[in-house]
């Protein structure tokens, strides 16, 4: 694990491999190397593979609870320039999703595509107004447990019933070290709204869905495919939505598959 400071915050990071860049954006739990140590390991052979811990997770720094998706995503702005990742592919999970979309909202010139995993466009922009507004009371009143009593409650959502037990334990074990001010900052950004973006998207993009996610369901990834012009969805079959940890082969495979015939428009 490395660390790079940005504007003030120390960011964590995992890097691997050789290549074009690909920049991965882990959801509002777990951290980026237990998220994303699929990607890690299957596609650092063809591209440098980057999982940064989003501020407020992992080994970075919390930033103010007011942060919001626009103060992230100036951050990951400057985290990608600090590190010289010129153009590179950028692939979010979940929040991670929004992040991506927020990011090519306010630095369009940043990435030469996306992927989004079991993304919103923000709660506020994809679920009905009173299930966004629970979900953030809900992340709010979960920042004040404790660390078993966080993952309990979350850490079913976010997987199959046929997930492998292995896999399920270690995103727990991540998730167990939450920042609970840093969750707070994360799930304030959730909550946004990033809908206005999509129909100016102009870059190659990848919808990932599993359709057995209870987080964001097939309406979801219908919705955003249908707002995002040229976008291509792909649903996994049996997976939940924690896709990239869950299904790792069959994501690798699509993004890889993907990312061989996009090129920036």
């Amino acid at each position: 694990m490395e660390t790079v400071e940005v504007d003030g915050l120390r960011v964590g990071y995992e890097r691997a491999g050789q290549g074009p860049p690909l920049v991965l954006l882990h959801g509002y739990v777990g951290d980026g190397a237990t998220t994303w140590r699929g990607q890690l390991e299957g596609l650092s052979d063809r591209f440098t593979v980057v999982a940064w811990d989003m501020p407020g997770a992992g080994m970075s720094s919390d930033p103010p609870e007011s942060f919001g998706l626009e103060g992230y995503a100036d951050c990951l702005a400057g985290f990608i320039g600090r590190l010289g990742l010129e153009r590179p592919h950028v692939a979010g999970l979940s929040l991670g999703g929004a992040l991506a979309l927020e990011l090519y909202r306010r630095h369009p010139g940043v990435p030469a595509t996306l992927v989004l995993a079991s993304a919103y466009a923000g709660w506020g922009g994809s679920l009905p107004a009173d299930v966004a507004a629970q979900r953030l009371r809900q992340a709010l009143a979960l920042s004040e447990l404790s660390g078993e009593e966080f993952v309990g409650t979350l850490l079913p959502t976010m997987f199959s019933e046929g997930t492998a037990p292995e896999a399920v334990a270690a995103f727990g074990v991540s998730m167990r070290g939450f920042h609970p001010a840093g969750f707070r900052a994360m799930a304030r950004a959730s909550a946004g709204n990033v809908r206005e973006v999509l129909g100016r998207i102009e870059v190659p993009t990848l919808l990932v869905y599993g359709d057995q996610d209870v987080r964001a369901p097939l309406a979801v990834a219908e919705d955003l495919h249908a707002a995002i012009p040229g976008s291509r969805l792909v649903v996994l079959p049996g997976v939940g939505h924690a896709c990239s940890i869950e299904a790792p082969d069959e994501f690798n495979r699509v993004v890889r598959d993907f990312l061989s015939i996009s090129r920036p428009r």
